[in-house]
């Protein structure tokens, strides 16, 4: 595989994340061949040092986190296929950088994580400590007594109001309890401009399955209600770890729309932002002990454009983006025919070209294919 293929497949989440899975699981030698799950990283993966009594399925997010911080791929730091070596000098310095950056957020922070590899190495695998100059004279922003309009930020309406207006742009409640399910069928460009057709299934109130198919086999993301899984026809089923499935199971909430205070303990709104031409409010969703969930809603239609959420990760919080585009009608609501979702280092587009909707879909084509048999070795002599 290239190098630049495997740095895709690390980074990539959602409807592509088992091949990362595939990838890493391949080259991190798992010390026994029983599922990482709930054990810890020095149980399920040879020669961890400085990541002892993690949870074994944080290992990769982490290793994504440090690949997207430094702009690096797997085999910047580990030899190719045997990533429990130490042969290459930067795994030695990426241990000790973690332990400073450990150490600098206990001893300053309280031991909480202000410091991250991203704070000094924003992309690059050689942090820069010269400031740049400037490449274009910056004119000054005017004060506010040279600007009195600028001092007077116009009045943001209450998150309710906002999320209001979201509802009733898609069509309304009563519009939207109407629609139980939905089949999308388009095609997924990224990667190189490549394309692949991929299918979408969506049950309320919470299962969803995704299905790319490509020339090697179909890559599949589904959540059954109750858990998330990834699945690829080249190998077995891989359970989501936690964070994996809360997002999963954001993505699969069929009547989102409806149920913003059960999924949000909290709703803040922050100050307006533009994204590209767009004016928006922005709402973050918040939960105790997770991330927010950053919701951008368009001023004028109110429709949602924009959702980053985070993963957390032993050494920092992994983001990702999805932007909803191209809003048609469709049975009496409207639906995004098109959505970006962006990670650091890959982003990919899908465009749908047909919806059927009120569909019957039985909840057997979300549950997750049964693990295969252990192997039976034959007693020695």
């Amino acid at each position: 595989m290239k190098t630049a293929s495997k740095k895709a497949f690390l980074v990539v989440a959602g409807l592509v994340f088992a091949f990362a899975f595939a990838m890493v699981r391949e080259h991190l030698v798992p010390a026994q061949s029983a599922p990482a799950t709930r054990k810890t990283a020095e149980e399920a993966y040879k020669n961890i040092q400085v990541l002892k009594g993690v949870p074994a399925d944080q290992v990769i997010p982490a290793m994504q986190f440090m690949s997207a911080s430094l702009g690096v791929d797997c085999e910047h730091c580990h030899v190719e296929r045997q990533f429990d070596k130490d042969d290459k000098k930067p795994k030695q310095t990426a241990r000790k950088m973690i332990q400073m950056m450990f150490a600098i957020n206990k001893d300053n922070f309280n031991g909480h994580r202000e410091v991250t590899c991203y704070s000094c190495h924003h992309g690059v695998a050689d942090p820069v400590g010269t400031p740049l100059v400037a490449d274009a004279e910056t004119p000054p922003e005017p004060r506010g007594a040279m600007n009195p309009e600028a001092a007077k930020p116009a009045a943001i309406p209450p998150a309710d109001q906002i999320v209001g207006k979201y509802l009733q742009a898609l069509g309304g409640a009563e519009a939207l309890e109407k629609i139980t399910s939905r089949v999308e069928k388009g095609k997924l460009t990224g990667f190189g401009n490549r394309e692949f057709p991929i299918e979408v299934f969506g049950k309320a109130p919470d299962k969803r399955l995704s299905v790319m198919h490509m020339p090697n086999g179909d890559s599949t993301t589904a959540y059954d209600g109750h858990a998330g899984w990834l699945g690829f026809s080249q190998g077995p089923p891989h359970v989501m770890s936690p964070p994996e499935a809360n997002s999963a199971r954001m993505d699969a909430d069929f009547h989102f729309a409806l149920r913003f205070k059960d999924n949000f303990s909290q709703l803040h709104v922050e100050h307006p932002e533009k994204i590209g031409e767009e004016e928006t409010y922005l709402v973050n969703g918040v939960n105790p002990g997770q991330p927010p969930v950053r919701l951008y809603f368009s001023k004028q239609s109110g429709l949602l454009v924009r959702v980053v959420r985070y993963v957390e990760t032993p050494l920092g919080r992994n983001p990702t983006q999805i932007d909803y585009a191209d809003y048609r009608d469709v049975d009496g609501i409207k639906v995004p025919f098109r959505w970006t979702l962006a990670r650091p280092g890959a982003r990919f587009t899908i465009q749908v070209d047909q919806i059927q909707q009120n569909i019957p879909i039985d909840d057997t084509k979300f549950a997750m294919p049964p693990m295969p048999a252990p192997a039976v070795h034959p007693a020695s002599p």
